[in-house]
């Protein structure tokens, strides 16, 4: 027995082993049933397809989506936008704060009457720094609180405001167990800072009424949560994202600038929508969590134009670990993956077309695959990956074409398609990637639409592509969660979100694959290579291109990486899955119920995780007996 598989079986519980192997088992035991069913039958001439293969082809292999594909889908949808929306986030955080400046770097509270005070709650606002809180019971003896035990990087300000505890709610570090308050003054030690409300509590760990007081800082009291958590401030890089949504709507240049603006702008429209709050800033992304189902079920019914292999595909990505955690946070991921998706299934549209169809009829195809690739790389650079397998599948789709038209029919459309390529893939997205930048332009004083022939506007998005370059080239600190590829692949490392200890359970939820997804996708994958080498079915190309430019980047990329990098690969390791399902539905129609049954398995092991996918309590016991299936799996 080596030390690790030792070291393994000391370290996790004997029931986490035992649902480890149990699905490892399952999984096993569907590939055995598909190896199975796919292999020649007794009494018939199917064993020629093991020396003659068919002519791979592109000729006019897509499907179209047909009536009886609207409920099960609409039905889908609502289903896991009602997961996905439930306990997002809390709708309510104070809108209104007090901004220190040179003039009003101090302001003062009067609660009307001496209070005895235990803790004082705090919700911070934009801009990183720190507060000396000033108290006196009458007016004229004054003391200051202090952080009586600072850390290594801590002063002994009562308030801290660093970059990363923006827009959350945070406990004052007082020096004393109560204090006796009337009069009260907050003072910013760095201008400008932002502070949104305040509350204190009584010996009692009440609430102090204080609605009678006349203070911009006491006038949100209904805001103030029982306990600070994920679900009424920011996590994780919302911190930046969030925040820098937050910079645009108020024209302020952008602290975060190591990503393109458009993912930021998205995340914007949440806000204005709904305000400056963790729904506010959270619900772009998960309304695209919910809105990829759409093309996800449709590149799925056209690749294989069965109604049951798009439904059972679409839902597996549905309740996909990482589609559900990573969607419901406010960062750009979601709307990288969510293009990604859109100009593959444009893409599978144009290259799958008929031979015969003419460029008239299909130019539409390009252009929306190269609209939405424009899009995703003002959203995330990890969009150009991608990129680079649309290329891929426009080739293989000219050479292909060519073959089987000829120059003399196919030399002119050819001249067009280039022509409609270069606009479409070059032209479009450096525009859409350039206009992306007008809020950094606004928040420097240019006017639109002015800017947009400034020499002062596009200096600032070149510089800005230099600087994102050097950042991420430079990124290499280490990360107790931080992982790479071939740990992605395995699902061997989350990275962890949130955790916090209750009195009896704990929270904690972070960014990783379903097993079945990632062990079963895999699986899928390698099946595929032998599918095709014996029946050339056109979607294993877009399947296996599509994960390869997803994956490949990140074996050479030397930088700090995490699990929430392999997000775009769930996607297409979930087509795979859906690949061998239609395959075993082909073969024979009965076999659905086994496609529904694994389904269905990971609807049950969504349901199991769904304490550390979502935040929600659960206890230790549960996590460690039933969750905690690897060591660097931090549910323990």
């Amino acid at each position: 027995m080596t030390a690790a598989i030792r070291n393994y079986l000391l370290e996790i519980r004997p029931s986490a082993i035992g649902l480890t192997l149990l699905l490892a088992g399952l999984l096993i035991a569907f590939f055995v049933k598909y190896r199975r069913e796919m292999a020649p039958r007794m009494g018939t001439l199917e064993w020629i397809q093991n020396y003659e293969r068919p002519r791979f082809t592109l000729n006019g292999v897509r499907h179209t989506m047909e009536r009886k594909d609207l409920m099960p889908l609409i039905i889908l949808m609502a289903v896991y936008a009602v997961a996905a929306f439930i306990n997002l986030g809390s709708a309510e955080a104070p809108q209104s704060f007090y901004t220190f400046t040179e003039e009003k770097d101090v302001v003062e509270l009067d609660l009307g009457q001496r209070e005895t005070v235990t803790s004082i709650l705090y919700y911070t606002g934009l801009y990183p720094g720190e507060y000396d809180v000033f108290y006196s019971a009458n007016g004229s003896n004054w003391l200051r609180l202090r952080n009586e035990n600072p850390g290594q990087n801590e002063s002994d300000a009562a308030m801290p405001q660093s970059y990363a505890d923006l827009f959350k709610w945070q406990y004052a570090k007082m020096d004393r167990e109560q204090i006796q308050v009337r009069y009260l003054r907050v003072a910013a030690r760095n201008l400008p800072m932002e502070l949104g409300e305040m509350a204190f509590y009584d010996e009692n760990g009440a609430l102090l009424d204080v609605s009678a007081v006349d203070s911009v800082l006491l006038d949100e009291q209904d805001t103030v949560p029982e306990e600070p958590s994920w679900y009424n401030g920011m996590y994780f890089d919302e911190i930046y994202h969030g925040r820098t949504a937050y910079e645009h709507i108020k024209n302020i240049y952008p602290y975060e600038i190591t990503h393109p603006p458009l993912g930021k702008l998205l995340i914007a429209l949440g806000v204005e929508l709904f305000g400056m709050t963790p729904f506010g800033w959270r619900f772009m992304g998960n309304f695209f969590g919910v809105l990829m189902l759409l093309p996800l079920y449709v590149l799925l019914k056209s690749m294989f134009g069965k109604t049951r292999v798009a439904l059972c595909g679409t839902t597996l990505f549905a309740f996909e670990f990482m589609h559900f955690t990573q969607t419901r946070i406010a960062t750009i991921d979601t709307y990288g993956v969510f293009f990604i998706l859109v100009s593959y299934l444009f893409m599978w549209r144009w290259i799958a077309a008929p031979y015969d169809a003419p460029l008239k009829k299909t130019w539409w195809d390009l252009a929306f695959s190269g609209l939405a690739f424009g899009l995703g790389c003002a959203s995330k650079w990890t969009v150009v990956y991608a990129g680079m397998g649309l290329a891929f599948l426009w080739l293989l789709r000219v050479i292909l074409k060519y073959r089987a038209k000829g120059l003399g029919s196919f030399g002119l459309e050819l001249l067009g398609t280039l022509g409609l390529s270069v606009l479409f893939f070059m032209a479009v997205p450096a525009v859409i990637y350039c206009l992306s930048y007008i809020p950094y332009g606004l928040a420097q004083g240019m006017t639109f639409p002015d800017m947009l022939v400034s020499r002062d506007y596009y200096d600032t998005v070149w510089s800005n592509q230099v600087y994102m370059l050097t950042y991420h080239s430079g990124v290499d600190q280490a990360h107790p969660y931080s992982s790479r590829w071939y740990q992605w692949v395995l699902d061997q490392r989350p990275i962890l979100y949130y955790l916090h200890y209750g009195q009896e359970a704990k929270s904690a939820f972070g960014a990783f694959n379903s097993p079945l997804v990632a062990w079963g996708g895999l699986g899928a994958l390698f099946a595929m290579i032998f599918a095709f080498w014996k029946r050339r079915q056109a979607p294993a190309v877009l399947i296996w291109t599509g994960y390869l430019c997803q994956l490949l980047p990140w074996v050479f990329i030397t930088r700090t990486t995490f699990a929430y990098h392999y997000f775009g690969c769930s996607l297409f390791l979930t087509m795979a899955l859906s690949f061998v399902f239609d395959e075993l539905i082909s073969r024979r129609s009965k076999n659905d119920k086994l496609v529904f049954g694994v389904t269905g398995l990971e609807l049950v092991l969504f349901g199991a995780f769904y304490p550390v996918l979502s935040g929600v309590e659960a206890t230790v016991e549960y996590c460690l007996s039933f969750l905690k299936w690897f060591p660097q799996w931090p549910w323990g």
